[in-house]
C-alpha cells in the first residue's frame, strides 16, 4: 500500500519529487570534505565489525603458480571445491596468483589483509585484500637481499611479521632475524617497512634475544610476538608497532626445548597462546594479561591423530577456535591433515587430508587497504 501511495504521489507531484531529490543531492555535495573523508574512512571499520560479530572465517591460502611463459601450473587440491561451516564461521580456499613457487604467507594477518612474501622474489612481496582483490607490492628487505646475493646455505628462512600501529593506523611488515647466521656482530637485526616512503629501515635497539627461526611471528592488539630460542628458559618477546620497541613479556610455560620444531606460538580467540609437543601429547597454554600467568587450555592426544599424521616431526599448528569450542588444527608437513578437536567432548574429527597442505589463516573480511 505504501509503494502504491508513493507512486501515486509521484504521479500527482512529479516536479515536486524531483526538486526534493535534487535538493538532497545538493545538500550532500555541500558537506565539508573532511566530513566526507571521515564517513568513507568509517565504512571499512563498520563492515569489518559486522563480520567480526559473527565469528572469524578460515582461509586455506593456495598459490596459483605461473611458469616463465605465463602459463598456469595447475595445482589440483581436494580442498578447492569444499567449504566447511562451523556455526557462523566458514573455512574455504582462496587462490592467490604468483609467479614464484616459494611464496610464504604471514601468520600475523590483520584487518582482513594478507601479507605474502618470498625471500628471493620482490614481485611476490605483497599486501592484499582477498575480499576486494586490492593489492600493493613492496621491495625486498636488506636481509632478503643479503640472502639472495650471498646464498647462505643451511640458514633458516626469516619469517615476516605483519601488523598495525593501532594509534596511527599504519600497517607495517617487520623482519626480525638472528644476526649470527649472516656473519653480523649484533644479536638480532630488525627491519620495518614504511609504506609512505616505500623504504625499509633498521630499528635500534633491537631484540637482545635470538628468536626461534622455525616459528612464525603472530600479531595481536598492536604488537607482534615471537618465541625466543633459549633452550633452558624460552621467553615470549613482543614488539610494539607504535613505539617500535622490544619487550620480554614473560617466560614460556615450558623449559628445556631441545627441539625447536616442537614449539609454536599462535593467537586463539584473541588470546596469545603457545604450544609444545612431547609425544604422546601436545599441550596448549593461553596467556592471562591481568596477572601475567599461563593457563593450560588443552592437551592434544597425538595417539588419536596417529592414523592421519603419524608421529609428526613438527608440532601441530593451532589455527582457530570456531563455534566457541571447536579447535581447528593442522599438521605442518607438506600434506598435513586438517582436523577438529572438540574441546567439550574431547573428540577428534578429520576434515581433510589435502593433496598438498595450504597455509591456513584466521580471517575477518574487510574493505581495508594500505
Amino acid at each position: 500500500m505504501r509503494n502504491e501511495t508513493t507512486r501515486d504521489t509521484q504521479k500527482m507531484f512529479p516536479f515536486k519529487t524531483r526538486r526534493t531529490l535534487k535538493r538532497h543531492r545538493e545538500e550532500l555535495l555541500r558537506l565539508p570534505e573532511d566530513v566526507v573523508e571521515l564517513i568513507l574512512e568509517r565504512l571499512p571499520e563498520r563492515q569489518q565489525l559486522i563480520h567480526m560479530s559473527r565469528g572469524p572465517d578460515i582461509l586455506f591460502v593456495s598459490t596459483n603458480v605461473y611458469d616463465d611463459d605465463g602459463r598456469l601450473v595447475k595445482r589440483v587440491n581436494d580442498l578447492d571445491a569444499r567449504r566447511f561451516a562451523f556455526g557462523s564461521s566458514s573455512a574455504y580456499t582462496v587462490h592467490v596468483p604468483t609467479n614464484w613457487g616459494g611464496t610464504s604467507v604471514c601468520h600475523s594477518n590483520c584487518d582482513g589483509l594478507l601479507c605474502l612474501y618470498s625471500i628471493y622474489n620482490p614481485s611476490v612481496c605483497v599486501v592484499m585484500n582477498p575480499a576486494t582483490r586490492w593489492r600493493r607490492t613492496f621491495p625486498l628487505s636488506n636481509i632478503q637481499n643479503l640472502l639472495l646475493h650471498r646464498l647462505y646455505k643451511g640458514t633458516p628462512t626469516p619469517k615476516l611479521g605483519f601488523g598495525k600501529d593501532k594509534l596511527t593506523g599504519t600497517y607495517k611488515p617487520v623482519f626480525l632475524t638472528n644476526s649470527s647466521s649472516f656473519g653480523l656482530d649484533n644479536v638480532t637485526t630488525c627491519e620495518v617497512f614504511d609504506f609512505t616512503t616505500q623504504l625499509w629501515r633498521y630499528v635500534h635497539p633491537t631484540s637482545p634475544f635470538t628468536t626461534n627461526p622455525h616459528t612464525d611471528p603472530v600479531y595481536l592488539d598492536g604488537s607482534l610476538y615471537w618465541l625466543t630460542d633459549c633452550e633452558q628458559e624460552p621467553k615470549v618477546l613482543s614488539f610494539d608497532l607504535h613505539t617500535e620497541t622490544f619487550h620480554v613479556i614473560c617466560d614460556a610455560p615450558f623449559a628445556h626445548v631441545l627441539d625447536p620444531w616442537s614449539v609454536t606460538i599462535c593467537i586463539l580467540d584473541n588470546r596469545l597462546c603457545v604450544s609444545k609437543k612431547a609425544w604422546p601429547t601436545q599441550d596448549i597454554w593461553s596467556f592471562q594479561y591481568s596477572n601475567k600467568t599461563w593457563t593450560k587450555m588443552c592437551s592434544i592426544d597425538l595417539t588419536q591423530t596417529f592414523s592421519w599424521l603419524g608421529d609428526p616431526e613438527w608440532s601441530l599448528e593451532p589455527i582457530a577456535i570456531l563455534d566457541k569450542h571447536k579447535l581447528l588444527l593442522q599438521g605442518r608437513d607438506y600434506r598435513g591433515a586438517i582436523f577438529i578437536l572438540d574441546l567439550l567432548t574431547n573428540s577428534y574429527h578429520l576434515l581433510v587430508k589435502p593433496s598438498y597442505s595450504p597455509i591456513s589463516v584466521c580471517y575477518s573480511q574487510s574493505l581495508f587497504s594500505v
